[in-house]
């Protein structure tokens, strides 16, 4: 309901933004003024505007439909910068205006200059980020655990998380990820959710994905936990639409992980080789549509051996407290992307009590990635896609 009372508002936005670059492109030169040329752009515009819905509506044939889904993906992303951009030289010409009273301000040369200066900034900012979520850095951690392990003096883990494979993200994505994450030679990979988004049709060649994740090398395998977007959901803009838990459920996401080789923990802990115990919780938010419950932290740990390292895998960085309380000794998260878009970066920690980075509760840490995929517009900027390594030293 909430896609629908704010359709209008979207409505005026894209009028406002494209008042203000018909008005720049006219002021350029003289063809842009002509009636063709602007009912030509407009058409366009609304094509490209429009494609989150057209692409929501129509299915078929499969190829328009995922043309429409791409399109729609990133022109989200530039129209966020477009609009940012022109509201905020707008509001300064005000300011100049009507309060200063610049004189320059009405001159057809500054207009020009102006709106040449925030198109080179959008299309920069834009083409940077779609090109810099191909980048996957690496961003290693060191963590002191207080307990003895026989055998063992360090764990080399490698977290990955938020991979959102679908549209947007496919196998080349995927074989940077692989590539980053053997040449860290790991013990273990955990992933904290969202592996899909939110429909695993979405995804165009998943066989060859499987292989590619397949390649993952490590000494005790690849552990995982669902995120809020494992699951068949139908999403527009960021709204979803209401489904039966049997819609929710697409069994074709836990046996893409099965014969990836990625064991999924959904509630519940293992033992590896004697050693140290990994915890995979439930996600919140898709318990809430699928599972209906999931265990506190402390009904997870209350039959582990405590004096074994015990390692959280949970989507979203909430509940940092009693997971602390329940003797964890590393929490592993994904969800925020870290904001994936300035101005994001700047906000989202204001939500969260760590958004991204490394946090210290007692004598639990808390490491939450960027992740290593994106959501929603297909760009990243002010942020990284990511994996973390992540060095675990015992008292030994």
């Amino acid at each position: 309901m909430a896609a629908l009372f704010l359709a209008p508002l979207y409505i005026l936005i894209n009028a406002y933004v494209v008042r203000w670059m018909i008005r720049w492109m006219g002021a350029c030169h003289r063809l842009f003024q002509t009636m063709a040329f602007r009912a030509s752009f407009i058409g366009v515009y609304i094509i490209l505007a429009t494609a989150l819905l057209t692409g929501f509506l129509i299915k078929k044939p499969a190829n328009l439909h995922r043309i429409l889904k791409h399109t729609g993906n990133y022109f989200l992303g530039t129209f966020l910068y477009i609009l940012l951009v022109i509201a905020v030289v707008d509001f300064g010409r005000l300011i100049l205006k009507y309060i200063f009273h610049a004189p320059f301000i009405g001159h057809r040369s500054t207009f020009v200059i102006t709106g040449l200066i925030c198109t080179i900034l959008i299309i920069s900012l834009s083409v940077y980020g779609i090109l810099h979520v191909t980048h996957v850095k690496t961003t290693p951690y060191e963590i002191n655990v207080e307990k003895t392990v026989d055998g063992m003096d360090s764990l080399k883990i490698v977290l990955l998380a938020d991979t959102h494979f679908g549209y947007s993200m496919g196998t080349a994505q995927a074989k940077r990820i692989v590539k980053k994450i053997n040449t860290e030679n790991p013990d273990v990979v955990c992933i904290a959710g969202d592996i899909f988004d939110n429909e695993y049709d979405a995804i165009s060649k998943p066989d060859k994905l499987k292989e590619i994740l397949k390649g993952i090398k490590s000494k005790y395998g690849v552990y995982a936990c669902w995120g809020n977007h494992d699951l068949n959901e139908p999403i527009l803009a960021g709204f979803t639409f209401n489904g039966t838990e049997d819609n929710y459920n697409d069994p074709r996401m836990e046996e893409f992980l099965t014969d990836a080789g990625i064991h999924l923990l959904d509630d519940e802990a293992v033992l590896i080789d004697n050693k140290f115990y990994i915890v995979g919780r439930r996600d919140a938010s898709r318990c809430e549509k699928v599972e209906g419950s999931r265990a506190t932290p402390s009904q997870l740990t209350e039959s582990l051996d405590q004096g074994k390292p015990i390692i959280f895998i949970d989507h979203q960085p909430k509940e940092l407290d009693k997971t602390a309380a329940a003797g964890v000794d590393l929490d592993l998260c994904g969800h925020t992307h870290d904001g994936q878009i300035f101005p994001g970066n700047l906000i989202i920690h204001l939500f969260w009590e760590n958004s991204c980075g490394y946090l210290r509760k007692g004598t639990m840490h808390n490491i939450v990635t960027s992740g290593a995929g994106i959501w929603g517009p297909n760009m990243r900027v002010g942020t990284n896609s990511e994996i973390c390594p992540i060095t675990v030293h015992f008292n030994n």
